[in-house]
């Protein structure tokens, strides 16, 4: 039987709302437009799903798409994660006979395990392997002390490594510091190694300014500086927690957080326990509510903590770009800061709270020169970012891979 192009390997897929669902979703269709036979292997929706429950198989757009049941716990503290890693990964493990009728496997980095796997179908069926490095493990378990080095983990994940790098036939890598950082610390050729940043999987259309919406009420009047999305190991909370100190006194700024990790509930007991009065905490917004909050912020925040550099990268990014918000990044040098440096916002450093703090009043009472960094911000997404040009990236890599 003549095998079918593409499989992908993912925990989350459409409809699923997180951007670690949507983009595999998006490369699935760009490749099925492209003339490629596409298949999922996915996790079944629970957390982050509206709506009706969906069914196990179905067809959307061209790709078949196979939900795997798996034991979901709560995935705020490090034991929720591992059980739903491993129970999830366990489930692809039964179906690896599957992967036989594919002449490709794409499989990402979370869970970690996962990858392994698909090294495997390498081996047994001649499958061609693309991992897509999300995160590099076990290096961001260790800098956020997530895990001690050497441990037992430690040591399954580096043999993990050994075998899906071995076996690649090709990497994707996030950014340029990502591809630097496994070219120096795995065993790979340069020529495998391909850079396709994320994007953002809306596109934007119209003005950049400020527009009525629900959250319009809460902002009047003040200048809104926003965090969205994951507040997790690999997140610098406390570079900004100590600069939104700061502003105690300044009824005039806001700080707007919405999203998830375990450092959410970290920054909510502290703003309620030291009442801080101009801070806004809301849960992980996605859709019309995520567009309107976007609407009413001035700037963004993206951080990483110190070292992180290389070894991902806040996916955030991007719709802040797309939608023209001026950056305000806290992480060591990388293409994001790259991108702040050419006009796209303002940078710190970790720690530099009050550097922070003095940047954020800068913007605010700059206007005109916050409006020029929006419109290098939406310029830059427009020029490297876009769907269409991360999407044709994958189309270009498996045209010459298959």
């Amino acid at each position: 039987m003549k095998k079918k192009d593409i499989l992908f390997l993912c925990q989350f897929f459409h409809p699923e709302y997180i951007s670690s669902a949507q983009l595999p979703f998006d490369t699935a269709c760009a490749l099925h437009d492209a003339g490629f036979s596409v298949g999922v292997l996915c996790g079944y929706p629970r957390e982050y799903l509206d709506g009706d429950q969906i069914p196990r198989c179905e067809t959307i757009r061209g790709i078949h798409v196979r939900r795997l049941k798996y034991i979901q716990m709560d995935r705020s503290g490090f034991l929720g994660r591992i059980v739903n890693y491993f129970s999830f990964t366990f489930m692809v493990l039964l179906n690896l006979p599957e992967m036989a009728n594919y002449r490709a496997v794409v499989a990402y980095s979370n869970p970690p395990i996962l990858p392994w796997i698909a090294s495997w179908a390498k081996v047994l069926f001649g499958t061609k392997l693309i991992f897509v490095s999300y995160d590099l493990y076990p290096e961001v378990a260790i800098i956020t002390n997530t895990l001690r080095e050497g441990s037992l983990i430690c040591r399954l994940m580096e043999h993990i490594n050994h075998c899906v790098y071995r076996r690649e036939d090709r990497i994707v890598s996030l950014s340029s510091e990502q591809r630097d950082y496994i070219l120096k610390h795995r065993s790979v050729a340069k020529e495998d190694v391909a850079v396709i940043a994320n994007w953002h999987p809306n596109d934007f259309e119209g003005s950049c300014q400020r527009r009525e919406n629900r959250f319009s009420g809460m902002c009047k009047g003040k200048f809104v500086v926003s965090y969205f999305g994951n507040m997790g190991t690999m997140q610098d909370m406390q570079t900004i927690l100590d600069a939104v100190r700061q502003f105690r006194q300044e009824e005039g700024v806001l700080f707007l957080f919405a999203g998830h990790g375990n450092k959410m509930r970290a920054l909510e007991e502290t703003v309620k326990r030291e009442k801080i009065p101009n801070v806004e905490i809301l849960s992980f917004l996605h859709g019309q509510d995520f567009q309107d909050a976007l609407d009413i912020s001035d700037c963004a925040l993206v951080c990483l903590e110190k070292g992180g550099t290389g070894l991902c990268v806040p996916s955030k990014t991007y719709c802040y770009m797309m939608h023209g918000l001026p950056l305000l990044a806290i992480m060591d040098p990388c293409d994001i800061v790259g991108d702040v440096e050419s006009g796209a916002g303002l940078w710190v450093r970790n720690g530099e709270s009050d550097d922070l703090a003095q940047k954020i009043r800068y913007m605010r009472d700059h206007p005109e020169e916050l409006a020029q960094m929006g419109q290098t911000s939406r310029s830059i997404y427009q020029e490297k970012y876009t769907k269409q040009i991360g999407t044709q990236k994958y189309v270009a890599l498996f045209r010459e891979l298959l």
